[in-house]
Protein backbone atom coordinates (compact mmCIF):
# COMPACT_ATOMS: atom_id res chain seq x y z
CA UNK A 1 0.00 0.00 0.00
CA UNK A 2 3.01 2.38 0.53
CA UNK A 3 4.01 4.23 -2.67
CA UNK A 4 5.19 7.21 -3.81
CA UNK A 5 8.02 8.91 -6.13
CA UNK A 6 12.15 9.32 -5.23
CA UNK A 7 13.24 11.71 -2.77
CA UNK A 8 13.82 15.28 -4.99
CA UNK A 9 15.58 18.69 -3.55
CA UNK A 10 13.33 19.96 -1.23
CA UNK A 11 11.56 23.28 -2.62
CA UNK A 12 8.43 24.95 -1.65
CA UNK A 13 6.58 23.76 -4.15
CA UNK A 14 7.59 20.42 -4.44
CA UNK A 15 5.38 17.90 -2.66
CA UNK A 16 6.27 14.18 -4.82
CA UNK A 17 6.17 11.68 -2.29
CA UNK A 18 8.12 8.97 -1.16
CA UNK A 19 8.53 5.79 0.11
CA UNK A 20 11.14 5.55 2.77
CA UNK A 21 11.00 7.49 6.23
CA UNK A 22 13.51 7.70 8.36
CA UNK A 23 13.52 4.57 9.87
CA UNK A 24 13.86 2.38 6.47
CA UNK A 25 17.48 4.03 5.14
CA UNK A 26 19.09 1.11 7.40
CA UNK A 27 17.73 -1.52 4.91
CA UNK A 28 19.35 0.32 2.09
CA UNK A 29 21.41 -2.17 -0.03
CA UNK A 30 25.01 -0.92 -1.45
CA UNK A 31 23.17 0.04 -4.41
CA UNK A 32 20.75 2.67 -3.14
CA UNK A 33 17.88 0.44 -3.36
CA UNK A 34 15.50 -0.86 -0.77
CA UNK A 35 15.94 -4.33 0.26
CA UNK A 36 13.97 -6.94 2.48
CA UNK A 37 14.06 -10.24 0.93
CA UNK A 38 16.20 -10.90 4.07
CA UNK A 39 14.29 -9.07 6.67
CA UNK A 40 11.81 -11.47 9.19
CA UNK A 41 8.43 -10.79 8.86
CA UNK A 42 7.82 -9.28 12.04
CA UNK A 43 10.51 -6.52 11.49
CA UNK A 44 8.85 -5.94 8.49
CA UNK A 45 5.54 -5.44 10.15
CA UNK A 46 7.14 -3.43 13.09
CA UNK A 47 8.37 -0.93 10.99
CA UNK A 48 5.01 -0.53 9.03
CA UNK A 49 3.42 0.04 12.11
CA UNK A 50 5.70 2.26 13.05
CA UNK A 51 5.86 4.24 10.63
CA UNK A 52 2.17 4.99 11.12
CA UNK A 53 2.39 5.65 14.20
CA UNK A 54 4.45 8.39 13.39
CA UNK A 55 2.13 9.69 10.88
CA UNK A 56 -0.64 9.95 13.48
CA UNK A 57 2.22 11.33 15.59
CA UNK A 58 2.82 13.96 12.86
CA UNK A 59 -1.44 14.71 12.79
CA UNK A 60 -1.61 15.88 15.95
CA UNK A 61 1.18 17.99 16.59
CA UNK A 62 1.41 19.25 13.31
CA UNK A 63 5.04 19.84 13.36
CA UNK A 64 6.43 18.92 10.35
CA UNK A 65 3.93 20.65 7.71
CA UNK A 66 5.38 18.88 4.80
CA UNK A 67 5.56 15.01 5.88
CA UNK A 68 2.53 13.42 5.04
CA UNK A 69 2.75 14.91 1.58
CA UNK A 70 6.67 13.73 0.89
CA UNK A 71 6.05 10.42 2.76
CA UNK A 72 2.51 9.26 2.18
CA UNK A 73 1.40 5.96 2.40
CA UNK A 74 -2.56 4.39 2.58
CA UNK A 75 -2.07 2.26 5.25
CA UNK A 76 -3.25 4.81 7.72
CA UNK A 77 -6.48 5.90 6.03
CA UNK A 78 -7.49 2.46 5.37
CA UNK A 79 -6.96 1.48 9.33
CA UNK A 80 -9.08 4.80 9.92
CA UNK A 81 -11.61 4.01 7.41
CA UNK A 82 -12.25 0.61 8.78
CA UNK A 83 -13.09 1.63 12.14
CA UNK A 84 -14.91 3.98 11.17
CA UNK A 85 -17.21 2.04 8.88
CA UNK A 86 -17.55 -0.42 11.62
CA UNK A 87 -18.54 2.32 14.38
CA UNK A 88 -20.85 4.12 12.08
CA UNK A 89 -22.70 1.10 11.12
CA UNK A 90 -26.02 0.59 12.59
CA UNK A 91 -28.91 -1.78 12.88
CA UNK A 92 -32.17 -1.16 11.43
CA UNK A 93 -34.88 0.01 13.81
CA UNK A 94 -38.32 -1.03 13.81
CA UNK A 95 -41.03 1.85 15.13
CA UNK A 96 -44.21 1.39 15.42
CA UNK A 97 -44.30 -1.17 12.59
CA UNK A 98 -41.87 1.07 10.63
CA UNK A 99 -38.66 0.09 9.40
CA UNK A 100 -36.12 3.14 9.62
CA UNK A 101 -32.14 2.77 8.50
CA UNK A 102 -30.18 3.21 11.68
CA UNK A 103 -27.03 4.38 9.73
CA UNK A 104 -24.60 4.13 6.64
CA UNK A 105 -23.69 1.29 5.32
CA UNK A 106 -19.84 -0.33 5.48
CA UNK A 107 -18.92 0.91 2.30
CA UNK A 108 -20.96 3.61 2.03
CA UNK A 109 -17.86 5.00 4.56
CA UNK A 110 -15.29 3.89 2.11
CA UNK A 111 -17.17 5.33 -0.55
CA UNK A 112 -17.76 8.46 0.69
CA UNK A 113 -13.50 8.71 1.68
CA UNK A 114 -12.54 7.58 -1.79
CA UNK A 115 -14.93 9.68 -3.23
CA UNK A 116 -14.14 12.84 -0.87
CA UNK A 117 -10.58 12.61 -1.95
CA UNK A 118 -10.79 12.83 -5.23
CA UNK A 119 -13.09 15.42 -5.58
CA UNK A 120 -10.64 17.49 -3.46
CA UNK A 121 -8.02 16.56 -5.67
CA UNK A 122 -9.73 17.50 -8.60
CA UNK A 123 -10.44 21.24 -7.03
CA UNK A 124 -6.90 21.65 -6.07
CA UNK A 125 -6.03 20.99 -9.16
CA UNK A 126 -8.01 23.72 -10.78
CA UNK A 127 -7.16 26.06 -8.47
CA UNK A 128 -3.62 25.45 -9.13
CA UNK A 129 -2.74 22.81 -6.33
CA UNK A 130 0.24 20.63 -6.52
CA UNK A 131 -1.07 17.15 -4.72
CA UNK A 132 -1.55 13.84 -6.39
CA UNK A 133 -4.88 11.73 -5.62
CA UNK A 134 -2.83 9.30 -3.56
CA UNK A 135 -1.27 12.27 -1.75
CA UNK A 136 -4.74 14.02 -0.69
CA UNK A 137 -6.20 10.64 0.07
CA UNK A 138 -2.99 10.08 2.82
CA UNK A 139 -3.94 13.56 4.07
CA UNK A 140 -7.53 13.23 4.67
CA UNK A 141 -7.62 9.80 5.79
CA UNK A 142 -5.00 10.51 8.25
CA UNK A 143 -6.53 13.94 9.29
CA UNK A 144 -9.88 11.66 10.28
CA UNK A 145 -8.02 10.38 13.49
CA UNK A 146 -9.51 13.22 15.65
CA UNK A 147 -12.89 12.47 14.19
CA UNK A 148 -11.97 8.90 14.79
CA UNK A 149 -11.56 9.53 18.36
CA UNK A 150 -14.59 11.43 18.64
CA UNK A 151 -16.75 8.83 17.16
CA UNK A 152 -15.30 6.13 19.68
CA UNK A 153 -16.00 8.66 22.56
CA UNK A 154 -19.58 9.05 21.27
CA UNK A 155 -19.89 5.22 20.96
CA UNK A 156 -19.05 5.11 25.00
CA UNK A 157 -21.33 7.83 25.68
CA UNK A 158 -24.67 5.71 24.29
CA UNK A 159 -24.10 3.22 26.43
CA UNK A 160 -25.35 5.59 29.07
CA UNK A 161 -28.87 6.71 29.80
CA UNK A 162 -29.24 9.46 27.09
CA UNK A 163 -30.11 12.85 28.36
CA UNK A 164 -29.42 16.56 27.47
CA UNK A 165 -25.82 16.30 29.17
CA UNK A 166 -24.65 13.26 27.81
CA UNK A 167 -26.00 15.00 23.76
CA UNK A 168 -23.93 17.83 24.91
CA UNK A 169 -21.29 15.66 25.14
CA UNK A 170 -21.19 14.06 21.92
CA UNK A 171 -21.71 17.45 20.04
CA UNK A 172 -18.80 18.82 22.09
CA UNK A 173 -16.81 15.52 21.23
CA UNK A 174 -17.49 15.87 17.54
CA UNK A 175 -16.89 19.84 16.65
CA UNK A 176 -13.30 19.41 18.94
CA UNK A 177 -12.44 16.66 16.20
CA UNK A 178 -14.13 18.46 13.03
CA UNK A 179 -12.14 21.65 14.17
CA UNK A 180 -8.74 19.72 14.68
CA UNK A 181 -9.13 17.87 11.53
CA UNK A 182 -10.06 20.84 9.60
CA UNK A 183 -6.78 22.51 11.03
CA UNK A 184 -4.31 19.58 10.47
CA UNK A 185 -5.53 19.08 6.80
CA UNK A 186 -4.83 23.07 6.67
CA UNK A 187 -1.85 23.02 7.99
CA UNK A 188 -0.61 19.65 5.77
CA UNK A 189 -1.88 20.94 2.70
CA UNK A 190 -1.65 24.75 2.74
CA UNK A 191 1.71 24.87 1.49
CA UNK A 192 1.06 23.04 -2.05
CA UNK A 193 -2.05 25.11 -2.56
CA UNK A 194 -1.77 28.38 -5.06
CA UNK A 195 -1.64 31.57 -2.88
CA UNK A 196 -4.98 33.42 -2.29
CA UNK A 197 -7.09 30.52 -3.63
CA UNK A 198 -5.82 28.24 -0.40
CA UNK A 199 -10.18 29.32 1.47
CA UNK A 200 -11.61 27.80 -2.17
CA UNK A 201 -9.59 25.14 -2.00
CA UNK A 202 -9.83 24.09 1.32
CA UNK A 203 -13.84 24.67 1.18
CA UNK A 204 -14.31 21.18 -0.19
CA UNK A 205 -11.76 19.56 3.02
CA UNK A 206 -14.33 21.59 5.72
CA UNK A 207 -17.31 20.37 3.78
CA UNK A 208 -15.98 16.91 3.80
CA UNK A 209 -15.46 16.84 7.30
CA UNK A 210 -18.71 18.05 7.89
CA UNK A 211 -20.20 15.72 6.44
CA UNK A 212 -18.52 12.87 8.60
CA UNK A 213 -19.00 14.84 11.89
CA UNK A 214 -22.79 14.67 10.63
CA UNK A 215 -22.19 11.12 10.60
CA UNK A 216 -20.86 10.86 13.99
CA UNK A 217 -23.53 12.86 15.95
CA UNK A 218 -26.24 11.62 14.61
CA UNK A 219 -25.20 7.47 14.90
CA UNK A 220 -27.38 6.16 17.70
Amino acid sequence: MNSGASPVPSDEDDVRGQMLSSADEGNLGSTGKFNTLDEPVKATLMRDVHAVGQRFKHVFRVDDKKFLVKDWDLWGPLILCTIMAILLEGQDVVVQERKYDGGPEFAEVFLLVWGGALVVTVNSHFLGGKLSYFQSVCIIGYCLLPLSISLLLCRIVLFFKQSTFTFFLRLLSTMTGLTYAVYASYEFMGSSLAKGKKALALYPVFLFYFIISWMVISTN
